[in-house]
């Protein structure tokens, strides 16, 4: 049988100079041939290309807030790495963020991810693996791959096969909230994403200069913020647990 075409893909944005170097460390310790991908700026995105791409409230549960110009730019970003594997006609790709670093828990992760990812099939490896739980489908030693409901945040590492990514995109034509959110709705993408315990990576934003998606909001917006968040994770929960049993 001949090995699945796995590539890496680290999306980076060019300005955030203080990050290279992570992203250099990244290139020398994965273990498949690494690409960087040229993250979407947000500085450079026009009003036309950002609203060709955006769209409120398109699919239930709505999401409660307007996405900021840097978060359109980031679900671009992956919009853009999900094309990149369709170009290269690879089987799978292990799609990183630039704020990433890899944990001793890595080689085992990567590992089950590959054995358990199946065209169309989307593996996340969460850097809080403590936040999901769900059916385990297959274990691996200490390493377990679980189908989380719901599906958790955060798009720092997952390995995307060829037929996922193209079911991504053609769900994402517009979108109408972060890429991370899109991702848990199963019940649009028709995708049943599953996750590595423990992800082997952890985010380290803090120690390259913060988020690139930060943001200065008002006190009002904050409280917003707070006071529709937890309504929108409990119709997330809903939606998830009546995919499941469709």
């Amino acid at each position: 049988m001949q090995k699945p075409q796995i590539k890496a893909f680290i999306i980076h944005l060019e300005r955030a100079t203080e990050r290279r170097a992570q992203v250099n460390e990244l290139i020398s310790q994965l273990p498949v041939p690494a690409e960087i991908i040229t993250a979407v700026d947000a500085k450079q995105l026009s009003d036309a290309d950002a609203a060709q791409a955006y769209q409120t409230r398109l699919h239930k549960p709505y999401y409660p807030f307007r996405l900021s110009r840097n978060e359109i730019a980031c679900f671009l970003s992956h919009r853009k790495t999900w094309q990149t594997i369709i170009d290269q006609n690879l089987d799978a790709a292990l799609v990183l963020e630039d704020d990433v670093a890899l944990t001793a828990d890595f080689p085992a992760a990567f590992k089950a991810a590959a054995a358990i990812a199946e065209q169309g099939g989307l593996v996340r490896l969460p850097f809080r693996s403590d936040r999901e739980t769900g059916a385990v489908v297959l274990e691996q030693g200490t390493t377990k791959v679980i189908r989380p409901v719901p599906v958790g945040l955060g798009m720092v590492a997952q390995l995307i096969t060829r037929d996922a990514a193209q079911a991504l995109l053609k769900a994402t034509e517009k979108f109408d909230r972060p890429v991370d959110t899109f991702a848990q709705m199963n019940w649009v993408t028709g995708l049943q994403p599953l996750s590595v315990v423990p992800g082997g990576v952890q985010e380290i934003s803090a120690n390259l200069g913060g988020s690139t998606l930060k943001q200065n909001r008002s006190l009002a917006h904050k409280l917003h913020r707070e006071l529709m968040r937890p309504f929108y994770r409990h119709s997330v929960k809903t939606y998830s647990r009546k995919s499941g049993k469709a």
